[in-house]
C-alpha cells in the first residue's frame, strides 16, 4: 500500500497533507528530529529520529520506494527518493522527478556556492497562499497516480 512520507521539520503544509491523505485513504508518516503534535488518526504516524545530521532524511530514504509519495524541500533527499522510485514534491508543489532532479541538484549547489562566496544573501521567498494552493493540487494529483 502506497504511503506518504513527510520530512516534517519546518514543513508548512502539514494540515494540507492530512486533508488530502484522508480524502485518498493513504497512510502518512511524519518524520522529524523534534516533537510533533500527536494525532488520534490511526493512519497518521509520527517518527522522531535522533538529532544526527540527516537522520530524518536517512530514515525516509531507507523506506520510500515505488508508488510512495515523499514531501520535502530538501533536494538531496528528493534525489535519493526519486532514485528509489518514489514520487516527490516540495511544499510549494514543485515536483522532483528523473527529468529535473539533476538540474535541481545543480541549482542547489550553485546557490550554496554563491552564498559561501558572498555573491548572494540566500534569502528565500516567503511561503504564499499561491504556494499552498499549488501544493494541494500537486499532492492530490500524485495521490490519484498512486491508485492507478
Amino acid at each position: 500500500m502506497p504511503q506518504i512520507y513527510v520530512d516534517a521539520d519546518a514543513c508548512p503544509v502539514k494540515p494540507e497533507i492530512l486533508k488530502v491523505a484522508e480524502r485518498h485513504d493513504l497512510d502518512v508518516t511524519f518524520v522529524a528530529n523534534s516533537g510533533l503534535r500527536p494525532s488520534r488518526d490511526p493512519k497518521v504516524k509520527n517518527v522522531i529520529v535522533s538529532n544526527g545530521f540527516d537522520a530524518a532524511d536517512d530514515w525516509i530514504a531507507e523506506r520510500a520506494g515505488e508508488g510512495d509519495i515523499v514531501i520535502t524541500a530538501d533536494v538531496p533527499l528528493a534525489g535519493r527518493c526519486v532514485a528509489a522510485g518514489a514520487m516527490v514534491t516540495g511544499p510549494t508543489g514543485r515536483v522532483f522527478d528523473q527529468a529535473n532532479i539533476g538540474m535541481a541538484t545543480a541549482m542547489r549547489d550553485l546557490g550554496a556556492h554563491l552564498r559561501e562566496t558572498g555573491e548572494s544573501k540566500g534569502y528565500n521567498a516567503a511561503f504564499s497562499a499561491r504556494d499552498r494552493s499549488q501544493f494541494l493540487e500537486t499532492l492530490d494529483r500524485l495521490c490519484r497516480r498512486t491508485k492507478k
